[in-house]
């Protein structure tokens, strides 16, 4: 696996994490957002032309294996989850075009509606994420 593999690999592996804040940022995850995750990771994430570099089962792996390791393991919040994937996004920005940006923002507020609407926790993650993922942009 090269650099640009591995990086990949991460950047796919952060997104599990930043879905899993989002589920979890009420402090339950159900499973109509497990399911939410699935069906979108499928849906949106393995169709785009930036994961050439792995497979799109390592992918759909990546993501889906953190956000049900995170979903078992109690030693993670909502919060340490989205700091560590804007960590990811903070040293590769690269990664994040403008288009990458408005699939996440998109993939999270399904993740966030698919149990009974959003919520005001969840409407304030998404708030902060989309000033987040645009920091970066006006910075370079």
């Amino acid at each position: 696996m090269n650099l640009e593999d591995h990086t990949t690999y991460r950047f796919f592996q952060n997104l599990g994490k930043l879905f899993f804040a989002f589920a979890s940022v009420d402090n339950n995850v159900r499973e109509e957002e497990v399911e939410a995750v699935r069906q979108l990771v499928r849906r949106y994430w393995l169709n785009e032309e930036f994961i050439k570099p792995i497979l799109k089962s390592d992918a759909e792996g990546a993501v889906l294996n953190t956000f049900n390791w995170l979903c078992k393991d109690n030693d993670y919040n909502a919060e340490a989850c989205y700091k560590s994937f804007i960590n990811f996004k903070k040293q590769n920005e690269p990664f994040f075009t403008d288009a990458i940006n408005s699939l996440i923002l998109k993939t999270v507020g399904e993740i966030t509606a698919s149990f009974s609407g959003q919520n005001k926790s969840e409407i304030i993650l998404l708030a902060k994420l989309s000033i987040d993922l645009n920091k970066g942009k006006k910075e370079h």
